[in-house]
């Protein structure tokens, strides 16, 4: 008899950003899969019990999952931010797509969450108020090459671009790449937003222009977020600015 899996998003990391939803899930469940760092974050009951694994490990931790649900279990499988956004919801269904039959019959449960760039919008106003997009430039699943050309393409089309996994001790290069590419197309003059780590203790927020971002100023735990040509930052005498992508762009509504 097939149980129940849950892929749960617990938000940027604040315990009051977990959803209602995510929470009733989470108490729900018996067996929680998960990155450590993402697990930790959880308060377990003693009946509770937890598989932390390797943050590049997911499709492995996606399997285990589904074997154990598919045994009958109660199981969730956890993330930080939304589980659909760069995140386990989709090794979930890319190991259930290539497993056994079993699996298909295991009752399946996405439960949405905070994804970073609306936490990171959210603390400088609404850059995020017209188009936009997200692109994760880490190339472990896609090379370099195709994340050069989105680039490209999402910038000359003015769209406001949330970049995803920026940098890493693997990969110090791609950010300042990235702007690079970026500078070609963009205004110099673009606001650029670091969200270091949005709604927890340790949260830095820092907005600059296009022309004087460095990559220095991101790590992992960071979304940064490109403005379009159309961005605006206010000033405000004695209080952070607020930046702002205008609901009408281009003449149209």
């Amino acid at each position: 008899m097939s149980g129940k899996l849950f892929v749960v998003g617990t938000g940027p990391g604040n315990p009051e950003q977990t959803t209602p939803e995510a929470l009733a899930a989470i108490a729900a469940s018996h067996v929680f899969f998960g990155y450590g760092p993402y697990l930790d974050r959880l308060t377990l009951r003693e009946d509770q019990r937890r598989v932390a694994s390797d943050n590049r490990e997911e499709l492995s931790r996606a399997k285990d999952a589904l074997h154990t649900a598919a045994s009958g279990e109660q199981v969730c499988v956890v993330s930080g931010g939304d589980p659909g956004v760069f995140a386990m919801a989709a090794a979930v269904l890319e190991a259930l797509e290539a497993g056994p039959p079993s699996w298909r019959q295991v009752d399946l449960q996405i439960v949405p969450g905070i994804t970073a760039m609306l936490a990171v919008a959210a603390r400088v106003g609404a850059p995020l108020g017209h188009d936009f997009c997200a692109i994760s430039l880490s190339d472990n699943l896609k090379p370099w090459t195709v994340i050069e050309a989105r680039l490209r393409a999402v910038a000359g089309a003015g769209l406001v671009i949330a970049l995803y996994n920026p940098i890493s001790k693997a990969r110090p290069h791609q950010l300042g790449a990235a702007f690079a590419i970026l500078r070609e197309v963009l205004p110099w003059s673009t606001p650029v937003i670091f969200g270091r780590a949005a709604g927890r203790p340790d949260e830095a927020i820092t907005i600059m222009t296009l022309a004087e971002a460095e990559p220095a100023r991101a790590d992992m735990a960071t979304c940064v977020i490109i403005g379009s040509p159309e961005t605006r930052v206010i000033e405000r005498e004695g209080l952070p600015p607020l930046v702002y992508s205008p609901r009408s762009t281009g003449g149209g509504a």
